[in-house]
């Protein structure tokens, strides 16, 4: 039995033409670790499947940004189906990683596979920068992407992040990119 103390906090809804960006639910649970579960999935990202556990952990520190820095991700759905298809948005990993990117919103992204090449991530990431332009003034964002990940660099390309630098995190090397007010498209 799930306990009924809960903190209000404000998580705004956005939508677009074919998506709802919202906040998470516990019925989010089971497609989000498939989701994370999924070898093609994770591939850039982990390197690995995630188990249920880890992906229990990811979805609550995810959610959980909103409370403490008031922002965070957001799950996608399908506005005509309600179906999860991702998650996306911004996040502070507290990354150990040079340069630091300490303060600076990190925008991530992911998908299910069967949502993969519909433009979802670039419709859902663009509608988020816009929320992001009007909460973090004239903050840069950033993304990491590995390499051999084009879809994600083509998304990043189109909504004007570009290449910082190379580097590495957790033994894995990774592309740095960042978005300036001045990049937007």
């Amino acid at each position: 039995m799930q306990p009924a103390v809960r903190q209000a906090v404000e998580i705004p809804v956005i939508e677009t033409e074919r998506l709802r960006l919202r906040g998470y639910r516990m019925e989010d649970f089971r497609p989000c670790a498939q989701m994370w579960g999924d070898a093609v999935v994770t591939r850039y990202i982990t390197g690995k499947p995630l188990t249920s556990e880890e992906t229990w952990t990811k979805m609550l520190r995810n959610a959980g940004m909103w409370l403490v820095l008031g922002y965070g991700f957001w799950v996608l759905e399908e506005k005509a189906t309600g179906e999860f298809v991702g998650e996306l948005g911004f996040a502070d990993f507290q990354r150990i990683i040079e340069p630091s990117i300490e303060g600076i919103p990190e925008m991530g992204w992911v998908l299910m596979q069967h949502a993969h090449g519909k433009g979802y991530a670039t419709e859902a990431t663009r509608a988020a920068l816009e929320w992001g332009d009007k909460n973090f003034g004239e903050a840069r964002i950033v993304c990491l992407i590995q390499p051999g990940n084009e879809a994600s660099f083509r998304v990043a390309d189109k909504l004007g992040f570009r290449e910082w630098t190379a580097t590495t995190y957790k033994e894995h090397e990774v592309i740095m990119l960042k978005r300036e007010r001045g990049n937007s498209p």
